[in-house]
């Protein structure tokens, strides 16, 4: 689903591919996205976003971005500039065709006085529960409603009054008049609109009646001249739905509509570890279970590009998962591995340590400082180099030493040697531990023969540890993140609320580390592999309040190794 190349052939590549063989909507191919602005976007989204977008491309379409904005009570302008933010983030271009589904309200209006017209609508007095009741099971049929076959004219006038705002929310709806016996749930008398009294953010209180998504969203494709109308396949049961609605506007409004709109279901991204409905989603963030939306341990896509993960890790990702006919849930680790991937060629190596312990190198002359060359992307021929501080007093990290080291630790160990990148090889000769017994201070000698790129020493040096040198050392603030849930399926019915899976050890945060002065100096939204700790991102958030807080994007540990490119 990369966006910068053709589209992988799929079902509905192949389904568009015998529309335009066959001469169907006169060889167009127009696609949209009709978020609802209710929440932020997820890596769910993306998927639609990316296939709707990269399908209408790769065929020469018109690609839609249109607010399904039908519900005032949840719906906010911060989530409309939001999706838009995000839209663009990933790379998709609708021009010129921002749309609203309010921008069409009235012909709503006059599309449903025209159903009632021709008697296939009417006012039900039932309330939703009643609804509910008189619809049946999958093995009851349903019961028509005693409102059902009110003449044209009661319904045309309850109707109108409905606009004007003399019932109460729920006093009154209006439902198609289809077949209460019909296998498919959807079709018996569904609702088409319904009294809602609520300041809507683009009409105000011009509305006080909503249209329902199963009757706004074919209308409004059929609309805009949608040709290709693809969704997630939780709504394949309500595809004959879809089709009455736009057959009935083709009948009843052929002077405004444009085509005919056709619409095709695929598997929606499900991701282990996370939840991926924007109703979960949203309590997360209302009971502060996380620190907003754009968090960067949620699936949003804010949170994936404040974390620092890139549009092209996402596109990849998504490509590699496919479109196909029925839900799967992928193993986030392919979500990792194409994060490492994609930044494994673009962000620089730097030295920071995470859990410090210092070292004292006796041997070095107290006020000299050393400039040492090191690669910025070792192995790249063509990357800088930079010149990084190495003095007499240093950091490692706390890990690269033992006291009783198995036979195959290849790191510090008292008595024992290791190599510094890009420096020298140091002797461990002394372990200075407080009164606890825990160790503080390593004091430690070097050899000047086993300079890197110099060494005369002939010494085989096999373990190799990353350093930050004390006087010179910057300090910056770390976020590492691990799951947000504990469990791979967040959701097992078994568990009842799932936020009870919610992981504890999600989010832990590291301060005063020590690092190069480069990291600290870098620009807002900076990417770095920390050697052997991960890729870290500059959140730009952070920075405008004075902060330098690096996001770990994702570990090194590639536990995805097995996929094949």
């Amino acid at each position: 689903m990369n966006n910068e190349s053709e589209v992988r052939s799929n079902f509905i590549f192949n389904l568009i591919t015998k529309d335009l063989e066959e001469g169907k909507n006169n060889g167009l191919v127009h696609t949209r996205f009709p978020p609802e602005p209710n929440g932020y976007l997820h890596i769910g989204h993306a998927k639609a976003i990316l296939l709707n977008y990269t399908i209408a491309k790769n065929f020469n379409g018109k690609f839609n971005l249109r607010f399904d904005d039908t519900n005032p009570v949840k719906e906010e302008q911060e989530f409309v500039d939001s999706i838009i933010e995000d839209i663009r983030w990933l790379g998709a271009d609708w021009e010129d065709r921002l749309f609203f589904t309010s921008d069409s309200f009235e012909s709503k209006y006059e599309f449903a006085q025209h159903l009632i017209k021709a008697g296939r609508a009417y006012v039900c007095d039932l309330n939703p529960e009643q609804i509910r009741e008189y619809r049946g099971t999958l093995t009851v049929p349903g019961k028509e409603s005693p409102y059902r076959n009110r003449s044209v004219e009661e319904n045309l006038d309850l109707f109108k009054r409905m606009r004007k705002g003399e019932f109460q929310n729920g006093d009154r709806v209006l439902r198609a008049k289809i077949d209460m016996s019909s296998g498919n749930l959807n079709m018996r008398d569904p609702v088409l609109y319904r009294i809602l009294h609520a300041q809507h953010h683009r009409t105000g209180d011009k509305w006080c009646i909503y249209p329902m998504y199963d009757f706004d969203h074919p209308f409004t494709d059929a609309l805009e001249g949608i040709t290709h109308s693809l969704c997630s396949i939780e709504y394949s049961d309500h595809r004959p739905l879809y089709d009455w609605v736009v057959d009935n506007a083709l009948e009843l409004m052929p002077e405004v509509i444009k085509c005919r709109s056709r619409q095709t279901e695929f598997a929606r991204l499900n991701l282990s570890y996370t939840v991926m409905s924007k109703r979960k989603l949203r309590r997360l963030v209302e009971e502060g279970h996380v620190q907003g939306w754009d968090d960067p341990r949620m699936p949003t896509i804010a949170g994936l590009r404040r974390r620092g993960v890139t549009p092209a890790a996402i596109a990849d990702f998504l490509d590699r998962v496919g479109v196909a006919r029925s839900d799967s849930t992928v193993d986030l680790a392919m979500l990792e591995y194409c994060i490492r991937e994609d930044l494994e060629k673009k962000a620089p190596r730097m030295m920071a340590v995470l859990e410090p312990l210092k070292v004292v190198i006796t041997n070095w002359p107290t006020d000299k400082t050393e400039l040492l060359e090191l690669e910025n992307m070792p192995g790249d021929e063509g990357a800088d180099t930079r010149q990084v501080p190495f003095g007499r007093e240093i950091f490692i990290e706390r890990e690269d030493f033992m006291e009783d080291p198995p036979k195959k630790f290849h790191r510090l160990a008292h008595g024992q040697e290791v190599r510094l990148k890009g420096a020298y090889v140091i002797l461990c000769e002394e372990v200075i531990k407080d009164e606890d017994g825990n160790v503080t201070e390593l004091r430690c000698t070097y050899d000047a023969k086993t300079k890197s790129g110099e060494d005369t020493s002939g010494k085989k040096i096999k373990g190799v540890i990353h350093w930050v040198s004390a006087k010179h050392a910057a300090v910056i603030t770390v976020r590492l993140y691990d799951t947000l849930f504990t469990k791979e399926n967040p959701e097992a019915e078994e568990d009842g609320d799932f936020t009870i899976n919610l992981n504890p050890d999600s989010l832990l945060t590291l301060t005063d580390i020590p690092v190069e002065p480069a990291i600290a100096a870098a620009r807002p939204g900076s990417r770095f592999q920390f050697m052997r700790k991960g890729y870290f991102y500059l959140d730009p958030q952070e920075a405008k309040e004075g902060m330098i807080i690096y996001n770990r994007i994702v570990g090194l540990r590639d536990s995805w190794a097995k996929i094949s490119k």
